[in-house]
């Protein structure tokens, strides 16, 4: 692969990582505001399961790429840990419809934790790609 391509799906995977950690943590502020600003599409479970599938795959292809290249293991790691909660928080269902406040943290750290994981990858791809 393109070594500007993988940077650029590295930062992508970054960027769209932290938009889901915001959107997680924003959840409970706009919860009321939904019916009246009509973000029901936005904030709903269709979105949300769209938001962890682009995390999962864009995440999987770029960081397994990554990890060919610098067999570096912690940026696979911290990837697979915000993949657990992102899919833990989806799927089990005390966590996705008990509690609001539950669901937004897991949600965001899962989100969080991918985004620091791409960050890792450019950083290790980097550093094996330099002969510093």
């Amino acid at each position: 692969m393109n070594p500007s391509l993988h940077a650029f799906l590295d930062r992508f995977g970054a960027t769209g990582s932290l938009v889901c950690a915001i959107h997680c943590a924003l959840l409970p502020l706009l919860l009321a505001a939904i019916p009246s600003l009509g973000l029901s599409a936005w904030l709903g479970d269709g979105f949300e399961m769209a938001f962890v599938m682009f995390a999962t795959s864009v995440g999987i292809f770029s960081l397994v790429y990554g990890y060919r290249r610098h067999r570096r293991i912690r940026a696979l790691g911290v990837l697979l840990a915000g993949l657990v909660l992102l899919w833990t928080g989806l799927l089990y269902g005390p966590w996705h419809h008990g509690s609001l406040a539950l669901h937004a943290a897991v949600m965001t750290l899962g989100g969080t934790l991918i985004g620091i994981a791409h960050l890792l990858n450019l950083r290790h791809v980097h550093d094996a790609s330099c002969a510093h």
